[in-house]
């Protein structure tokens, strides 16, 4: 779908160019995002403002646009401007219920037009990682996090960073495929914490050998 929508741009884009040669570049990102924006509508719960991108966003999209890699000091200012997001438990507890964990982690459900609006989002975790050895559909976009806990620890410091990364993880990867679950508000702080057992839980199934 992206590259789809990225060729229909272009092409409309170079076919206004051949109209006049007195556009500037900023004239053709607004057409180019006109064109985009004429082409969805607004319906149930997925609004228009789905299209807006923040800094961030913009920066990869132009990067990857350009066929280039984004240029280290920017990568490195996005990222920093990413990690002062992250908001940890106000609790101070981090891990919930890896049982639930599981089930969300599996559930790939949510954000669509169709569903309703109070209905929570699963985390769909499966789409591009393995975790649990037991569930054998899976996806290889992202890296196995099979004994995640148990192969990194279960300190303080891979707390907090496994957290920072799950809310944020353009804090860490500025162009990153990884939603932004927390920052995005995909899923819940309860919803996080169980995400979280999951992975460091060392009852979980995924650090079990």
């Amino acid at each position: 779908m992206k590259k789809i929508t990225i060729a229909f741009v272009s092409a409309s884009v170079l076919a206004l160019a051949g109209c006049a040669q007195t556009y500037s570049a900023a004239d053709y990102d607004k057409m180019a995002n006109d064109v985009i924006k004429a082409g969805f509508a607004a319906k149930g719960i997925a609004k228009i403002d789905r299209l807006n991108q923040d800094e961030t966003n913009k920066a990869c999209s132009a990067a990857e646009m350009a066929g280039k890699d984004l240029d280290p000091a920017v990568r490195k200012s996005l990222e920093a401007a990413n990690l002062k997001t992250v908001k940890y438990p106000a609790d101070g507890k981090f891990l919930g219920d890896w049982k639930k964990g599981e089930k969300i982690a599996q559930d790939g459900r949510g954000s669509t037009w169709s569903d309703k609006a109070d209905r929570p989002n699963g985390g769909n975790c499966y789409n591009c990682h393995q975790i649990s050895k037991q569930e054998i559909s899976y996806g290889t976009l992202g890296p196995s996090l099979y004994n995640y806990g148990a192969l990194r620890g279960y300190g303080d410091d891979i707390v907090k960073y496994t957290w920072a990364k799950i809310y944020n993880a353009k804090a860490f990867n500025a162009c990153t495929n990884m939603p932004r679950f927390g920052h995005g508000g995909l899923l819940t702080e309860a919803q996080m914490k169980d995400i979280m057992a999951l992975l460091l839980d060392p009852n979980s199934p995924v650090n079990q050998k």
